[in-house]
């Protein structure tokens, strides 16, 4: 599958920025710096920061197994780790397990522990992203099988960063989704909650004619900025979403 090779990330790279990976344990991170602000030691500093932040989450889960499992908003002790709450919270809004939060909490988290080396700074994980930038950017929209596929991007200014932009698909990919649209794409200035959201939308495409719903759906949540779903040959988008041709 085109998703498990990745070949996605081929989507959001810029010609500007510096790309590298990371991957510790199943966190796979496609990594974006300026060019001149990349070294050895910015490498060092983004797999600490990914073991740092998922580090009280792992901790979390093994004295508390139930919350790794939930499919449903859990709540958690307001000692919790804060990524931990922050998960939870996002759950909470949706109306859906924490851990549909967890790619778009761990790249949020990285992304702003990098912020002090690069102005510009774009953390992808598993197709949720976490995006710095100090100049317009154009994100790629992969939809699988859907003619719409790799023809769309969308495009954020940078008054809108830092922006979580996360995707969920219920025929693309390993991440539990209980619908069948191609991808819904969701924006927020917290990449947790986007991540949750668009799981939760997603859930809601069965046919074509879920498309606008689910859309409808992600935007009345408070901190939902931008939202859109395809299904198919079938597009709906609202809030701070503009697209523009891929390519």
């Amino acid at each position: 599958m085109l998703y498990s090779e990745r070949t996605y990330r081929q989507r959001h790279r810029q010609e500007d920025l510096l790309h590298f990976r990371v991957v510790i344990r199943e966190t796979d991170l496609d990594i974006a710096v300026r060019k001149e602000r990349f070294s050895a030691e910015l490498v060092k500093a983004a797999q600490k920061a990914t073991r740092e932040c998922r580090r009280p989450l792992e901790e979390y889960i093994r004295q508390e197994p139930a919350f790794a499992r939930a499919l449903t908003p859990y709540e958690v002790a307001p000692t919790a780790p804060p990524v931990v709450r922050e998960m939870a919270r996002a759950g909470m809004m949706a109306g859906v397990g924490p851990m549909a939060a967890v790619a778009g909490a761990i790249a949020e988290c990285v992304g702003r522990a990098l912020a002090r080396y690069s102005k510009d700074v774009i953390v992808e994980n598993g197709g949720d992203i976490f995006l710095r930038s100090t100049r317009i950017r154009r994100i790629g929209i992969f939809a699988g099988k859907s003619p719409l596929s790799y023809r769309l991007a969308l495009e954020i200014r940078p008054d809108f960063s830092p922006l979580g932009i996360c995707t969920s698909s219920g025929t693309v990919g390993h991440s539990l989704s209980f619908g069948k649209a191609d991808a819904v794409v969701v924006l927020s200035p917290s990449a947790a909650l986007a991540d949750a959201v668009a799981t939760a939308a997603a859930n809601l495409v069965q046919t074509k004619e879920d498309v606008p719903a689910a859309v409808n759906f992600a935007l009345n949540i408070p901190g939902i900025t931008g939202a859109l779903a395809i299904k198919d040959d079938l597009l709906a988008a609202g809030g701070q979403v503009k697209l523009v041709p891929f390519g």
